[in-house]
């Protein structure tokens, strides 16, 4: 099994789950800041020129969330048995990516991704507090809870940390104890990836 990474980016969440999981994985960096992703022989593995990548075999699949979906299926791990559970993590997943995740993409495009001419200002601001609204929900979900979904870990909790972290990074979670919380304990795991800030001081350094 291969896992197309790049230090801090959403690649992380395959990478997490790989190693909760104790699978034994082949790493390749692809910097995706020199332009690697647009090589012929990488835009073969995914047109979308984005990270993470998982081949398994003849399989290879892209999307973070649909990568730990598949893996934590594959090894009957991370995932509740019963329809209603799964649904739980479905549902945290997609709320995750889309509700939480979107905002902090707006920023980053914004701040450092889209060519200095393109970037709005004015966005960043917009796209923290629409954050905000969501982390809100997020944050009245977590309540008295350990993780996102039921008793025990899920994907959900890998994909939500590593989120949380994100928003971090941005100064984002300033006002929300039980979310600040819960990203810290699920970093302390044994077998969690290195933070984002870590990650990127290594590759400045």
């Amino acid at each position: 099994m291969k896992l197309y990474e790049y230090a801090f980016t959403r690649s992380i969440r395959a990478r997490w789950t790989l190693q909760e999981l104790g699978v034994d994985f082949e790493a390749i960096s692809v910097n995706v800041f020199a332009g690697e992703a647009l090589r012929p022989e990488f835009l073969k593995l995914n047109p979308a020129a984005k990270l993470p990548v998982l081949v398994d075999g003849d399989f290879v699949l892209t999307e973070s969330a649909a990568i730990v979906l598949y893996l934590a299926e594959k090894y009957g791990k991370f995932l509740p048995t019963d329809a209603r559970g799964r649904a739980e993590v479905n549902k945290w997943l997609l709320f995750t990516v889309t509700e939480l995740e979107q905002p902090l993409w707006r920023i980053a495009k914004n701040e450092f991704l889209y060519p200095e001419e393109q970037r709005l200002a004015a966005d960043i601001p917009l796209a923290s507090e629409d954050f905000r609204r969501m982390a809100d929900v997020s944050e009245r979900h977590m309540q008295e809870r350990r993780f996102v979904v039921g008793d025990s870990v899920t994907v959900a909790d890998f994909v939500l940390a590593y989120t949380l972290d994100w928003a971090n990074e941005v100064q984002l979670l300033d006002r929300y104890p039980q979310l600040a919380g819960y990203m810290e304990r699920m970093y302390a795991r044994p077998k969690a990836p290195k933070r984002i800030a870590e990650l990127r001081a290594s590759i400045q350094s």
